[in-house]
């Protein structure tokens, strides 16, 4: 089974950066299309970015792009986020989650309620 497990979160200044990091025990992350996801209180959950499996092609909301970069590291069995310039409106639980469909390519428009593997959230606050 699929384990997920989000790090990173935390209090930064509009501007600043963070990575968060998507950890996976049970299987090999690389076989599985990544999302991440973020909610912020009283929104609906939003796909901001994604990657194909096997280190494949990635995507990006307009919210987020040129600003936010998703990456793989196998060799960590890890999904990373990084945040730069991040602002206000980012604020938001970020959450990773895996596509069942092994050796696919990901795509951001799927609805969050298709995905089976999920971690438990990290909290993103941009404030000053």
């Amino acid at each position: 089974q699929l384990q997920l497990v989000e790090s990173g979160g935390g209090l930064v200044q509009p501007g600043g950066s963070l990575r968060l990091s998507c950890a996976a025990s049970g299987r090999i992350l690389d076989y599985y299309p990544i999302t991440w996801f973020r909610q912020a209180p009283g929104k609906e959950r939003e796909g901001v970015s994604c990657i194909s499996s096997r280190d494949g092609p990635t995507d990006y909301a307009d919210s987020v792009k040129g600003r936010f970069t998703i990456s793989r590291d196998n060799a960590k069995n890890t999904v990373y986020l990084q945040m730069n310039s991040l602002k206000p409106e980012d604020t938001a639980v970020y959450y990773c989650a895996a596509d069942a469909h092994l050796f696919s390519r990901c795509v951001l428009s799927k609805t969050y309620t298709t995905y089976p593997y999920w971690g438990q959230g990290t909290q993103v606050t941009v404030s000053s």
